[in-house]
């Protein structure tokens, strides 16, 4: 079995923020921003995911999305093992095609 699977994963984040207002459309925008400067990716417009490939790698960008939550809407972030994201489905068009989930990054080795 490979274990690995078990330990690398994808913390998926997903949120709602209120878009009413100029304050709240930029505070909104920031936080897009500050999702994709730390290294996400957009799977869809307001679900992000970041590859995490240790679970103390995870706990640092959870430490970090909470200092950076705006002061309204909801955020929910979850962490998905690279096993169950292979094992996602991809569907999408019409009529409706499968795909393949996003592949982890090669990690790369510096020592």
């Amino acid at each position: 079995m490979d274990t690995e699977k078990f330990k690398m994963g994808w913390l998926v984040v997903a949120f709602d923020l209120p878009v009413k207002t100029p304050l709240q459309r930029k505070r909104a925008t920031q936080f897009r921003d500050y999702l994709l400067d730390d290294g996400y990716q957009m799977m869809q417009f307001s679900v992000y995911i970041r590859s995490c490939v240790t679970f103390a790698r995870q706990e640092t960008h959870m430490d970090r999305l909470k200092r950076h939550l705006p002061p309204e809407g909801a955020v929910r972030a979850v962490f998905v093992t690279r096993a169950q994201w292979e094992n996602s489905f991809v569907i999408h068009g019409a009529p409706a095609q499968e795909g393949e989930p996003e592949a982890m990054p090669e990690q790369i080795q510096l020592w």
